[in-house]
């Protein structure tokens, strides 16, 4: 039999240090999809080594294209020509991660064709892909769907004005990386604001691509021809330093949080401002001070420049020891709340209803074995574990790894006791 991989966690330790944040999972993932888009050799750097990245590489690597990595985060992709890649995305790829779907729109746009397994991910509701089928269509392409795939043709690609049903940051992607090399003038109207969305449309810029109003709700593209390869820093990632502050903000300290961009979390620092958290802004990052017991806050859901929805699972996790009553409110995705029944087996006291959480803070978590179901909900488990009387297993490692590199780590490295076991087989 096989045992799960866990996090054995000790609570309880206050935390000081610099936590070193990753390269954003949500903006690595698509670029390596855009390598799609140009032949050649790109150069991908502050690459986080997770699980999720692999897969995409692995993804990559079944349509021709070769992934390799040159230093720790230093990742090459290198593109054949148009005739040598296979636009296909299988099922046992594909159905891993999400952020698979957004092979679509290069392959659409280099090739004028592809067939792609639905894609899987995180089990958190229903987040149909219609959007991007609908928006895609617009430019011109024709969609057939049988055995679990959907199946793209289109021979020529014509610029239109398209109006997103909701400003998804993966639905703008597709349409962003499906415009690049379509002929005209294209507008995407309703379009993500979110940095990982800039982080992409800048890198496709950097490769010939012609786009204007990224990080506003209109994002206008006009084609070229070709693109040439990328060579790209990815943008540093948001949620891993709403990880980090979490964590502080359940055992007290102080932390530098390094690389960490405050204006692309905005915000959520105004918010945690209210339960008594301290920022102040550093060269290379900001320094999180907790110095007593958070206030209890009302927390909703909105997107970009609102709060993030991958944040919520953090945000109750630290609100399960305020002060106070809190409403966390989530307006974007159904099915988010799974995790709420471990956070109540560690002794938070919480309910859910509909769209909401109501918690009464309590004075202190003690520890138990719990299990993620997904990344963010496993991140916010984890950082609920380290502020937990006695030991926690946090079960389903596997989880935080496709979107969290080291972070056993990097917080063992802040004072925390952490360590990650991992699975062993037997018979």
């Amino acid at each position: 039999m096989a045992n799960e991989s866990y996090f054995r966690v000790l609570g309880g330790q206050s935390l000081s240090g610099e936590f070193l944040v990753q390269g954003a999972k949500n903006a690595v993932l698509k670029e390596m999809a855009a390598t799609i888009l140009a032949t050649g050799e790109h150069h991908f750097y502050n690459v986080p080594r997770i699980v999720d990245v692999e897969i995409m590489a692995e993804l990559l690597l079944s349509m021709g294209i070769k992934s390799e990595w040159a230093s720790i985060d230093h990742l090459v992709i290198s593109t054949p020509s148009a005739d040598d890649i296979l636009p296909l995305a299988d099922y046992e790829l594909v159905e891993k991660i999400r952020a698979s779907i957004t092979v679509l729109g290069p392959l659409i746009a280099r090739l004028g064709k592809a067939k792609i397994s639905m894609p899987g991910g995180d089990d958190f509701g229903h987040r149909p892909i219609d959007m991007h089928l609908e928006a895609l269509s617009e430019l011109g392409v024709k969609f057939t769907s049988s055995h679990g795939y959907i199946e793209a043709e289109a021979p020529s690609l014509s610029s239109n004005e398209i109006s997103l049903e909701f400003p998804s940051h993966t639905g703008t992607d597709n349409v962003l990386m499906a415009a690049v090399l379509t002929p005209g003038h294209t507008i995407i109207n309703n379009a993500a604001r979110e940095p990982e969305v800039i982080d992409l449309g800048m890198m496709l810029n950097s490769m010939g691509a012609h786009i204007s109003g990224l990080g506003t709700s209109t994002i206008t593209v006009d084609g070229v021809e070709q693109l040439r390869p990328a060579n790209h820093i990815v943008v540093p990632d948001r949620i891993d330093a709403a990880t980090a502050i979490a964590a502080v903000a359940m055992n007290r300290g102080e932390v530098m949080i390094r690389r960490a961009r405050l204006a692309h979390m905005e915000m959520l620092v105004r918010k945690l401002k209210d339960t008594g958290l301290d920022f102040q802004i550093d060269n290379d990052g900001f320094v999180v001070k907790a110095s007593r017991r958070l206030n209890a806050v009302n927390i909703a859901t909105l997107p970009y420049p609102g709060i993030a929805t991958d944040y919520l699972p953090l945000l109750v996790s630290m609100l399960a020891c305020a002060d106070g009553d809190s409403i966390v409110t989530e307006n974007l995705f159904s099915g988010r709340f799974k995790y709420v029944d471990e956070l109540r087996r560690l002794g938070a006291n919480m309910t859910t209803s509909g769209h909401h959480v109501a918690i009464h803070g309590v004075a202190f978590l003690s520890g138990a074995p719990v299990k993620a179901t997904d990344i963010r909900a496993g991140a916010a488990l984890l950082v609920a574990a380290t502020a937990a009387e006695g030991e926690t297993r946090v079960i389903g490692a596997s989880h935080i790894q496709r979107g969290y590199q080291f972070l056993a780590k990097r917080l063992s490295d802040l004072g925390a006791s952490v360590e990650l076991v991992e699975e062993s087989k037997s018979a």
